[in-house]
């Protein structure tokens, strides 16, 4: 090759400059692949991918984060709100940096979301041995921490030649484009490689257009289908993350205008009808609503549209109970698409769903079906207006009024953001989702310290709209850090932080049992050892002030409906800190959730459990 068609560039360079010239396109619409670049520098990245980064930053943005994991959060937030068309890179140094990863690592994966990691590596020539922070394997001398990434990566590769990365890195970029694939992508570069310089192919760096597929029905798997749901007599859709992926939240609107069959969303589902919309059901399973759980129970046809079946949809095996109960699983992956012995549509959600509804012409449910959770719709509204009311605008709010302040605050383009803890199961079951967007849960790894970064991402994916992170407590000291990048980017996120001093959501799994909500509250230790004393002197709103955000303090509902509006107008990150009345589940579990409890104990509590534990999972089908 002669040297007009090279550019000599360091490994590093070279990998900013590929990733910069790469992009998706959709339905006609081109999207960056890698939109920007997180960072925290160390021995292992700082003198390659951070001099690579100041090199080429007209055309790599780069951010400052504070902590690993969390920015692996914020691509991940950024990824799916953008629905799959565009993530972001997270660069990391040897060691802890590294490590640090996994967690994120593991989360993007399982929510079927994109995020490309390059940590730092260890010296591909050895010529330091060991290195500072090197793990020693006795026989595997190849191995690094980093090793402890793939199982949690969809693609992993160590570049320990410059010249591997033109290979490793279109597999990367292949990867996280792939909606059948996409997940963490991890290509470890040791730090002596990510500073050598080789002669780079000029085509290396030419734009290069990753087109995302829409894959049609199989005509025959169509014909299967059309002819399942036309025999059934109580069909129920179950909307998973795949339908906002897809962008097919239009089609399945067709779908159901048309049939009649109702829809529940699983927690990545939720939105993908409006929640006014006579055919929304709500949450489905554990967390689910009471009309929702109460037809799936008796449904004879199971339309899976995108959905993974998690063990929270199905009640740990145990919600669909119609004795003839069969599946129909559209899928954009065989994998998802064959779980519970389904019949399968294997295709695009978009695709999938204008092809039942083109194929269905002139099909519609029963009537009486219709008025069935149509009047179980009204019921369930009912309940959700008394959990949001508060009859004393004085009073200390409890955790669902909380909710109900912000619906009435938020607009049709807000984002709210949530992921583990109590207010996932509030969220699912009361939320009023009034844009595809908006409902942002992260349950895939149900992981505490995503609200924060992931509302950066979002905010980043998209500027102007008002992006609200509801956290704990207990949340909230795990990972509070990212604070300070979204004042150091102006990035007005909204934190709503709910001060209840523990765990609420363990803790009453905890009692429930039979493990008495043993260490469960933030409070001080007394003489038996337990957790039962006064609440701990820590003021989580000072601690967020002190981080740079502006900071809203509510006592009564009447003050945090104020708070809530000042916030939503605010440009500069606002925290609104209330602390709930102490209350029980405002809406119990519609749904069993399969915890197992001692076979054997000598406490009272425990044998309870235990006896009730045996009635539920008695309950459970495999679904063959």
């Amino acid at each position: 090759m002669s040297a007009a068609a090279t550019r000599r560039l360091t490994t590093a360079q070279a990998l900013v400059r590929f990733l910069a010239a790469q992009y998706t396109e959709r339905d006609g619409v081109r999207h960056r692949l890698i939109a920007g670049t997180w960072g925290i520098f160390g021995h292992g990245n700082v003198a390659g991918l951070g001099q690579a980064l100041v090199e080429y930053r007209e055309v790599m943005p780069y951010h400052q984060g504070r902590n690993e994991q969390a920015m692996v959060h914020a691509a991940v937030g950024h990824a799916r709100h953008l629905n799959r068309l565009s993530a972001q890179a997270v660069t990391t140094s040897i060691g802890p940096g590294a490590t640090n990863l996994v967690t994120g690592a593991a989360l993007a994966t399982i929510n079927r979301l994109p995020v490309l990691l390059l940590p730092g590596d260890y010296f591909a020539s050895h010529a330091a041995d060991p290195l500072l922070q090197q793990l020693e394997h006795p026989v595997e001398a190849d191995v690094s921490v980093n090793d402890a990434l793939r199982p949690v990566s969809r693609y992993f590769d160590r570049i320990t030649r410059p010249e591997a990365l033109l290979t490793s890195a279109l597999n990367a970029a292949r990867v996280l484009s792939d909606p059948a694939e996409t997940g963490a992508v991890t290509l470890a570069l040791p730090q002596d490689v990510q500073a050598q310089a080789y002669d780079w192919p000029e085509e290396f760096f030419a734009d290069r257009v990753w087109r995302v597929r829409r894959p049609a029905p199989d005509p025959v798997e169509l014909a299967e289908a059309v002819r399942a749901i036309r025999a059934a007599a109580r069909p129920l859709i179950v909307a998973g993350g795949g339908v906002h992926h897809s962008e097919a939240e239009a089609a399945l609107k067709a779908l159901v205008d048309a049939t009649g069959i109702p829809v529940a969303s699983t927690q990545a589902g939720k939105g993908a009808l409006r929640h006014d919309h006579p055919a929304d059901l709500g949450g489905i399973g554990h967390t689910g609503t009471a009309v929702s759980d109460a037809l799936a129970r008796t449904a004879d046809l199971v339309i899976g549209v995108g959905t993974r079946y998690s063990d929270f949809t199905t009640a740990s095996g145990t919600l669909f109970q119609h004795p003839g109960v069969r599946f129909l699983n559209l899928n954009i992956t065989a994998f998802d698409a064959h779980k519970l012995a389904a019949a399968t549509l294997v295709c695009d959600a978009r695709s999938g769903l204008a092809a039942l509804t083109e194929a269905l012409a002139g099909h519609r449910v029963d009537a009486a079906y219709e008025a069935e959770y149509r009047t179980g719709r009204a019921r369930w509204e009912e309940a959700v207006e008394g959990a949001f009311r508060a009859d004393d605008d004085s009073a200390v709010p409890t955790q669902t009024q909380v909710l109900g302040a912000l619906d009435t605050v938020v607009g049709d383009e807000d984002v709210v953001i949530n992921a583990a803890g109590s207010l996932p199961g509030d969220l699912h079951k009361l939320w009023r989702a009034r844009s595809p967007r908006q409902y942002h849960l992260e349950y895939g790894y149900s992981c505490m310290g995503y609200e924060i970064p992931a509302a950066l991402g979002v905010q980043q994916a998209a500027p102007g709209i008002p992006v609200w992170a509801l956290v704990g407590d207990g949340t909230y000291l795990m990972n509070p850090t990212e604070i300070v990048t979204a004042v150091q980017e102006n990035l007005p996120v909204k934190l709503v932080l709910v001060q209840n001093h523990g765990y609420a959501s363990i803790g009453g799994l905890s009692e429930s049992v039979g493990a008495e909500r043993f260490g469960t509250d933030y409070r001080h230790r007394v003489a038996d050892g337990s957790f039962t004393g006064a609440p701990l002197p820590v003021d989580l709103a000072a601690n967020a002030a002190s981080l740079g955000m502006d900071v809203l303090r509510a006592k009564t509902v009447r003050e945090l409906r104020e708070a809530l509006s000042t916030a939503r107008a605010a440009t500069r990150p606002t925290c609104v800190y209330v602390e709930t009345a102490p209350a029980g589940a405002a809406l119990p579990a519609e749904a069993w959730w399969d915890v197992p409890v001692a076979e054997v104990s000598a406490r009272e509590a425990a044998t309870e459990a235990r006896a009730a534990y045996e009635r539920a999972v008695a309950d459970r089908r495999r679904h063959l």
